[in-house]
């Protein structure tokens, strides 16, 4: 049964934001391929939950690295993911807000 994902709004400022850098900085198609990258994690995420690796275990949030730049962590609760958050690796690790 593939499960309902909702993206915390902390999770959709982050997008936006990286979104607008990629755009900015680079290129409509690098742009364009972060987020075919992005859904198509979340459609994995929908059939197979626990992909990502435990980050939080008192927490039970999970990460997974879309990009070797960007993480994205979500937490599994009954029928439903939530996307909580997207990180950017370069930066140091105590930086993690969860």
């Amino acid at each position: 049964m593939a499960l309902k994902i909702l993206w915390s709004k902390r999770a959709e400022k982050k997008f936006n934001k990286i979104i607008e850098y990629l755009l900015e900085e680079w290129n409509e198609q690098i742009t364009d391929a972060f987020v075919k990258k992005v859904f198509e994690f979340i459609d994995t995420l929908t059939e197979f939950p626990e992909i990502g690796i435990i980050e939080n275990k008192e927490k039970a949030i999970r990460g997974f690295s879309i990009v070797k730049q960007i993480s994205i962590f979500y937490h599994i609760e009954k029928h439903q993911i939530i996307i909580l958050d997207f990180f950017d690796n370069r930066q140091s690790p105590k930086k993690k807000k969860f």
